[in-house]
């Protein structure tokens, strides 16, 4: 059974997890290593903001950062993370009926 300490720190991560840019910019950082640029530039956003997100999203342990030379890229802090989200847009692409 969880402790209320583990559901606190669940809800904070879904809740993290709950903002469509956040979710977008970690969804880019499932299949490779990427960087703040590369993210900024594919999701149409300015860099300071998708480096304002990946600070929260890495203390939250939910990416990490990998420096080489003066770049920096992210990626999904484990398999965890990746097989959760991964599951998740399984589930909702699944077609779904008002039966169930």
């Amino acid at each position: 059974m969880a402790t209320d300490s583990d559901v606190a720190e669940l809800a904070d991560m879904f809740r993290l997890l709950g903002d469509t840019t956040r979710l977008r910019i970690v969804l880019a950082c499932l299949n490779d290593p990427i960087s703040v640029g590369d993210i900024a530039g594919q999701l149409e956003l300015s860099p300071s903001l998708v480096s304002h997100h990946l600070r929260l999203l890495r203390a939250a342990r939910v990416v990490k950062a990998d420096r080489q030379g003066k770049q920096v890229f992210y990626a999904a802090a484990d398999q965890h993370v990746s097989g959760v989200l991964a599951e998740m847009l399984e589930h909702i692409a699944e077609p779904h009926s008002d039966a169930d």
